[in-house]
């Protein structure tokens, strides 16, 4: 069963760009995607995690100064010692409605105790939308070490 990690925040002034219009800053998303990607790393992988990579972040709508921010981070893939892990970021109403504002795919590298790299147990889709995501991992890895 796929292990859903959840981060809500409400965006604050300080989140926004110069803009008039306080569209949140990239940047701070950004941030935010690292952070609950490695909770969800840190918690499949019961370890300290880095950030490799983001392989992936697309801006695919905006989310406004006091917008609501949600965001789920869940493990796609696994390697010997790294995780991909997908972040999608929603900005929800107040009746509970979400629209997708941003997707974003980073890996991660397990730690032993010596900030080395560590093994972790391997991930095993169990439905059809997490074995068509693995698959897209799968790709995406491959397009990763070409690189």
């Amino acid at each position: 069963m796929r292990q859903i990690t959840t981060s809500v925040q409400i965006i604050m002034r300080q989140h926004c760009n110069g803009a008039k219009n306080d569209r949140l800053f990239g940047g701070q998303l950004m941030a935010w995607i690292d952070v609950v990607g490695a909770v969800a790393a840190r918690r499949y992988a019961h370890k300290e995690v880095t950030t490799a990579c983001v392989d992936q972040l697309d801006f695919i709508g905006p989310a406004y100064l006091n917008d609501m921010l949600v965001q789920e981070a869940f493990v796609t893939w696994t390697g010997r010692t790294s995780m991909e892990v997908r972040v999608d970021s929603y900005v929800e109403q107040l009746g509970g409605s979400r629209a997708l504002v941003n997707r974003a795919y980073a890996v991660y590298v397990a730690l032993d105790e010596n900030d080395r790299p560590a093994e972790i147990p391997p991930y095993i889709p169990e439905t059809e939308e997490e074995t068509a995501e693995h698959r897209a991992a799968l790709a995406r890895r491959r397009l990763r070490l070409s690189r």
